[in-house]
């Protein structure tokens, strides 16, 4: 299964005999799978076998899952009322007695409301078991179509994303070869700040003096950061490049490059790489919304 976005919409008709059928499937985000289906009374019996079939395509969206259901008309048998018709008939002939006349007669009696109903018939069991299976088949191949629409989208959805993550790395790389995590610079804000501590400082404090080297130090070394933060994008790169439903580890590496991502900033010792940092957060921050609709 390819990559697929979780956003989507599917239509299919079908007719089997003197059935016809609508299937409509709408699919929005969603952490889990969450299918709500309705059918029409009497077709309660299908809910189970086409909750199976949407499982088996999907893993994640909520859904809204519809059946329409009509039949021929051709199918309909008139039922005579007779407790009505004998109730017209009694009545007819009160009024005969009073006013005279000629009682009604069956054309007159059967237009009368109430007198003749329109029932469904029956068919038999095999019949409503064959026309259940085509409607269930019906599902799948909107199930089908509704994959084929979400895996376009998710095709476009993984190129912008390549994109978001080609541009963290290019930040990623700006920061790793910025001047100020150079010696040369490292050894520059050293010595600035030793001689500020000199001037503001009556007794020459040795002990904070190397403290102070040290936290300087360990501030301008973002390699740790930096190569976890390469190896976090090498396996976005490669959950891309592949295939199933890959948006919640997607998500998880989204927030161990925010997380990366921080600690730069925290640990930055020029303001140009504390800019490149911010750069980077608002590019994983819209890596992070574009996967709000990757299954």
């Amino acid at each position: 299964m390819t990559l697929q976005s979780m956003t989507g919409f599917a239509r299919q008709e079908g007719q089997d005999g003197s059935t016809s059928w609508v299937w409509e499937i709408r699919s929005v985000n969603g952490k889990g799978l969450d299918l709500r289906l309705r059918v029409p009374s009497g077709y309660e019996v299908l809910e189970a076998p086409a909750r199976e079939i949407l499982g088996k395509c999907f893993s994640r969206g909520n859904m809204q899952i519809n059946l329409q259901v009509s039949e021929n008309a051709n199918d309909l048998l008139p039922k005579v009322n007779e407790q009505a018709v004998t109730s017209l008939i009694e009545a007819a002939k009160e009024l005969q007695t009073v006013v005279g006349g000629e009682l009604p007669g069956p054309a007159e009696l059967m237009a009368m409301r109430g007198v003749v109903e329109l029932i469904e018939n029956q068919p038999d069991p095999e019949v409503i078991e064959m026309r259940n299976a085509a409607i269930l088949s019906g599902l799948e191949e909107t199930a089908k179509s509704l994959q084929e629409t979400r895996e376009q989208e998710g095709n476009s959805l993984a190129q912008i994303l390549s994109e978001q993550i080609s541009g963290i790395k290019k930040k990623c790389e700006l920061i790793e070869s910025n001047e100020a995590r150079s010696p040369e610079a490292i050894r520059k804000q050293l010595s600035q700040q030793v001689e500020s501590l000199l001037e503001n400082s009556g007794n020459f404090d040795t002990q904070r003096l190397h403290q102070e080297a040290a936290l300087l130090a360990a501030k301008a070394d973002l390699q740790e950061e930096l190569d976890r933060l390469k190896v976090h994008l090498g396996s976005a790169a490669e959950l891309l490049s592949g295939e199933g439903p890959v948006g919640r580890k997607l998500d998880f590496l989204a927030q161990e490059f925010n997380r990366e991502c921080n600690t730069i900033c925290s640990k930055s010792n020029s303001a140009e790489v504390t800019s490149l940092g911010l750069d980077m957060k608002l590019i994983i921050d819209q890596f992070r919304e574009q996967l709000q609709n990757m299954e």
